[in-house]
Formats: structure tokens, sequence, C-alpha cells
């Protein structure tokens, strides 16, 4: 592409002209491009538009993310996935495409994935070839180096919305249902125990923000993640915890389990786990035991009955209790728990609200009380249906009386 030859070649040029590396603004980097590209233009007779588009891509090249910038600037782009240098997939509208896009070396890839990492005082090499960060926008990236990496260095970028979608927005989509929705404020407010279960891509950190909008605005909240994402912004008094990888002597890491216990000590009203995946599920179903009413959290599962199961033995994957009592300890913590899924038609959808009401035979009994309900498919292939309620009665109602609502 005349593009990427282009821009090689001007790239070196500026380079030759500059000492980028010591104090060249944003202002000086720009003007010293627009005057190469127009200097180059005037013999090479572009357009107006590829004008735009070499001195962009340039400066991307040395102070953005190089192709891919304009790909997280899209805010219809909602997924980036970069699979090696060459080949980049994006979602947009529900649908993967693979794009025109690529960087020009594997060598490039690999510069603009440790510009990432660094930004959030991560580090990633053959040593420790995985890790997650974000970008300064909180985008969610998961970054994947060889030799793990078959074909070269791979990176997904999961991008959020800059404004937060709200319970009304999802209802409009079709997520769930007006009555659906404000019983579930009335949960959130009321400070029942509420987990979210779902597939990758489900939507549960989406739907996670939208209920914590609801936390009433004078408790004091600790949100946990192993990479910052979560956009609360109707809470002051708030405190956000990331996790950290350990350094390249294998020392400093700091887990999600390191940090539910040090957020016990800081008088949170609320602890909200972005995610748990392992052995912290144990700290943070003591924590909602030990007085901290309203937690939130989120974890990865095909069904509400999976999500129990893999509790179970996240559970045990870091303590030697009978599973009796790890049950005990999942039916006394969490009070409702709330299934994503993504269906056929790409669409995110709210399938099941169930509470917990209790063990019976050694098992974790639920209670139903809203329930996807497919009607068929329109022409598009769409799938028609709603949540709709069961008709069984929240049995533990005494946090919404407590709370001075009624059922």
């Amino acid at each position: 592409m005349w593009m990427d030859e282009t821009v090689t070649s001007l790239k070196h040029t500026i380079k030759e002209k500059l000492d980028l590396s010591f104090s060249v603004t944003n202002e000086q980097l720009m003007e010293m491009i627009e005057q190469e590209v127009f200097s180059y233009s005037f013999d090479g007779y572009l357009t107006a538009g590829q004008n735009y588009q070499l001195v962009m891509r340039l400066f991307n090249s040395f102070r953005g993310l190089d192709v891919l910038q304009p790909l997280v600037d899209n805010a219809a782009i909602t997924e980036i996935m970069i699979n090696r240098h060459d080949q980049i997939f994006i979602e947009q509208n529900g649908r993967v495409q693979l794009t025109e896009v690529r960087f020009e070396s594997k060598e490039k890839l690999e510069d603009v994935i440790q510009a990432i990492v660094a930004r959030v005082n991560r580090a990633v090499n053959e040593s420790n070839p995985i890790v997650d960060a974000r970008l300064l926008d909180g985008s969610r990236v998961n970054v994947v180096l060889s030799p793990v990496a078959i074909e070269g260095p791979s990176m997904t970028i999961r991008k959020f919305p800059e404004s937060p979608l709200t319970l009304n927005d999802l209802v409009e989509k079709g997520a769930l249902t007006d009555e659906a929705a404000l019983f579930l404020t009335r949960l959130v407010k009321a400070k029942y125990n509420l987990f979210i279960g779902g597939g990758t891509g489900s939507g549960k950190t989406t739907f996670l923000n939208a209920l914590s909008q609801y936390i009433p605005d004078d408790e004091r909240i600790i949100t946990i993640e192993d990479s910052a994402e979560l956009q609360i912004r109707t809470v002051p008094n708030l405190v956000r915890l990331e996790t950290r990888n350990a350094n390249t002597e294998g020392k400093g890491e700091i887990t999600i389990r390191d940090l539910i216990r040090s957020s016990l000590r800081m008088r949170p009203n609320r602890i909200i786990v972005g995610e748990v995946r392992g052995s912290e599920a144990l700290d943070m179903l003591q924590a909602m035991n030990t007085g901290h009413d309203g937690s939130l959290s989120t974890g990865h599962a095909n069904s509400t009955e999976d999500m129990l199961s893999r509790l179970e033995t996240m559970v045990l994957s870091g303590a030697s209790l009978p599973v009796e009592v790890i049950r005990k300890q999942i039916c006394s913590a969490i009070d409702v728990m709330i299934h994503m899924h993504r269906l056929r038609d790409r669409s995110r959808r709210v399938t099941e609200i169930s509470e917990i009401i209790g063990l019976k035979g050694g098992e974790v009994q639920l209670n139903p009380l809203f329930q996807f309900v497919e009607k068929g498919e329109d022409k598009d292939g769409r799938v028609i249906g709603e949540l709709q309620a069961t008709g069984c009665k929240l049995l533990s109602a005494d946090k919404l009386s407590m709370a001075g609502m009624m059922l």
C-alpha cells in the first residue's frame, strides 16, 4: 500500500530532523509532520483527504496507537482484535469483520503494546507473556506475546462507551424489561448482594455499571478489579483499586485477594469486585458476610446453576473446605443471581433473575423470579422475546422492609 511505504519514508525523515525523545510537544511534532507532508504532497499530487490521513497516521505512529488510533476513536467499534500485526478484526454493531488495517511490522505492534502496558505501570515480556492493561479512556486490553502466541504478538481491546449505559438504555435495547429494571434498582437501593453471571461478551460489566448508578450517593464504595474499567460516577466517596503483576524478579504482586482483605480495613459500605476468577471468591463471599451488604460482583458461566458450581470450584482452589460449608457461605452471602446471555443474533439479554433461598438436601435452592421467554425470530433473524416475571415472589424481603420499601 502506498500509505505504508509513504509513512515509513516520511517517518524516517522526521526522526532525522527531530529528537522526539526530548522536549518535543505535540504541537511541535504536528507542525513538523504537516510541513513534511505538505512538501511530499507538492510532488506526489495528494488530495486534501489523503494529506489529512497521512498527517494523522504519522502523528499516531509517534504519539498515539499507530494504525489502531482511528479504530479506538471510532465510537461505533466495540472491540478490536489483533491476531497478528497484519490481521486485525473489529466488532461493530454486533458484527465481527476483518479490516484492511495492518501494522508495518511485528516490531511496531510490539512497540505499541509496550507503550500501552507502560502507561499503567505493567510489564509484558517473554518471561511474563500475558498481561491485562487498559487504555487512557478505560478500554480493557489483553496482551499475549510469543512464544505463547504462536504467530506473534496478539492483543484484544474491549472498548466502553464514554458515558456508561443506564438501565433505561438497556431497557430500550431490549436487554430487560421496565418491570425487571425497577425490581433490580430497588434491590440495589435496599442493599441486596447481587452476583452477575454470563459468558464472554455477554454484557456483565456494562450491566454492573448500570446497576451501580443506583447506589445511594452518601455511601463509601471500594471497587476491586484486575484492570480498572468500572465507570461509577454517581458516588463521590469512591476508592478504585487495581491489581498489580509481579516485577521481573517475581516480587511485588498484588492480587484480588490482597485488595479484598485490604478493603475491609477501609470502612466501605459496599465492595464491588469487577470479576472473580479464582480463590478470591472465598474472600468476596466472606466480605459479603461481614456486614458489607449491597455488594456486587460478576463471573463467567453459561447458566445460573453453572455459576454456582464455578463459585464452589473457585473457593476450593484456595481453601480445603467441605462443599457443604462452601454452599452455606454462598447462600448466606449472595441474595440474588442475575444471568446475562449473548443470543444467536448477537444481542445481549438478561435471561434469568433468581433468588438464592437456602440449602435443601445439600444443594443450593433457587427461586426463579424472572426468566427470558423466546417467541421466535423476525424476518431479519433477530430473536423475539423478553424477560418475564415467573409469578414467584421474593421470599427474603427483610432488606426491603428495613429500607422502607414495600414489595
